[in-house]
């Protein structure tokens, strides 16, 4: 899975308009699945999302993770991060999983979440949606696994 991590004061996500989902203070995390997903490289990604110490302590330090905060965790599914631009003015996406294997495997993420944490909210697979956020640092990290 390809994803881009941002810290967030605040993001949701519409489609047609209508807000389908929210957070305050956490994560907003453009998520990618790849041919080769697996359920383990969904729980490691939501593992290591919900670890991940990106948020500052009393010194100012970034020590503390999400789970730590309990902040919210926004999940989005975005194929166009597996965008191949090296030639051509046309990205090729050839990177993504085929659609039906892209929202099974963004459906597992989202349930291991779900699972794990109380405060997890989604977009829509496949729908075009509207990402408005308030990047807060910014802090923004591109990260994949396996």
């Amino acid at each position: 899975m390809l994803s881009v991590i941002q810290r967030v004061q605040s993001a949701r996500v519409e489609v047609q308009g209508a807000v389908v989902g929210e957070i305050q203070n956490g994560l907003a995390v453009l998520v990618c699945a790849q041919p080769n997903d697996t359920i383990d490289v969904a729980r490691a990604m939501v593992d290591r999302l919900l670890r991940m110490r990106l948020f500052s302590d009393a010194q100012g330090k970034m020590n503390l993770s999400l789970t730590d905060v309990q902040g919210g965790l926004l999940l989005v599914s975005q194929f166009t991060l597996a965008a191949d631009v090296r030639k051509g003015t046309r990205p090729g996406f050839s990177g993504a999983a085929k659609p039906d294997e892209a929202k099974a495997w963004y459906d597992a993420l989202l349930n291991e979440a779900r699972a794990r944490h109380p405060n997890v909210a989604a977009g829509v697979f496949g729908a075009n949606m509207q990402l408005h956020l308030i990047n807060d640092g910014p802090v923004t990290i591109p990260f994949s696994l396996p």
